[in-house]
């Protein structure tokens, strides 16, 4: 195919998009943030929408990438996506460790952001502001993934943070995928479809994503649902966080960048 794009070309274009990355303004990585936490929420909100319709789950996951693609399409920013690129930078000396550290830091408030703005918003709309009482499916659907996601957790200790540090790790090793496979394709279409399916692989197995837990969780507890503000940042959100910044820098960017910059180098020294 004409548009598509070698391993080899896309490796190196991992590490251009991660010194991009590295000098957009704050400005920007919270609007782009926002932006992305924003249609991550909704994406959410339509999966469960095709899942509590069909009561088929693989159906919520076929419609899920949506949100994800856009983010990919329009060059948004999304937190769990940089893990596997900005840190490349940083490790290959293109920026420092300040850098990297505030694209991530301003990256992820701006995600928190936009999925807490989603929240309260999608909560006034099918409360009608808290005066409807009686919740409907996705709504009473959210608030059990709200308490399994945290409370859940919770009640298996030490060995439930772990379950959600793997599954962590799972996810984002998905996720980056999808933002690195995006980068083999120059058409739109070969975008969204390279983009979408591993999306739709983490989202079938029910994998841990932090900035989908940026909306779920407080909007099950705008819902009603049983989990505090402190279950939500202890038993999931740190923790899931920290297994998708593995899954995605080790088991994708480093993973796919070294091999085959390894190989660019060799044939180079050749």
């Amino acid at each position: 195919m004409m548009d598509y794009i070698t391993p080899k070309e896309v490796a190196e274009n991992m590490m251009t998009t991660a010194v991009n990355k590295s000098k957009l303004s704050i400005k920007d990585l919270l609007i782009r943030g926002a932006l992305s936490g924003a249609l991550l929420a909704i994406s959410v909100a339509l999966a469960l929408m095709a899942t509590t319709q069909t009561s088929l789950s693989l159906i919520g996951a076929f419609v899920f990438p949506v949100g994800f693609v856009i983010i990919v399409i329009l060059g948004l920013e999304l937190v769990t996506g940089s893990f596997a690129l900005v840190p490349l930078a940083w490790l290959e000396g293109k920026i420092s460790a300040s850098k990297m550290l505030k694209n991530l830091s301003w990256v992820f408030i701006g995600n928190l952001l936009g999925s807490l703005l989603f929240a309260v918003l999608f909560w006034a709309a099918s409360t009608e502001t808290g005066q409807i009482k009686e919740l409907g499916l996705i709504e009473q659907a959210i608030i059990k993934i709200s308490e399994k996601k945290t409370i859940g957790y919770a009640e298996h200790g030490m060995l439930g943070l772990f379950s959600a540090f793997v599954k962590a790790i799972l996810c984002n090793w998905m996720v980056c995928m999808g933002v690195i496979m995006s980068m083999t394709s120059k058409s739109t279409l070969g975008k969204i479809l390279a983009a979408g399916i591993p999306i739709f692989i983490f989202f079938a197995l029910g994998y841990e994503h932090a900035v989908v837990n940026m909306f779920v969780i407080p909007a099950g507890m705008m819902f009603g649902a049983k989990v505090s503000i402190s279950d939500w940042w202890l038993y999931n959100q740190l923790i899931v966080t920290a297994g998708n910044i593995v899954g995605g820098l080790l088991f994708t960017g480093m993973a796919i960048y070294y091999t085959y910059t390894a190989k660019i180098k060799s044939t180079v020294n050749e």
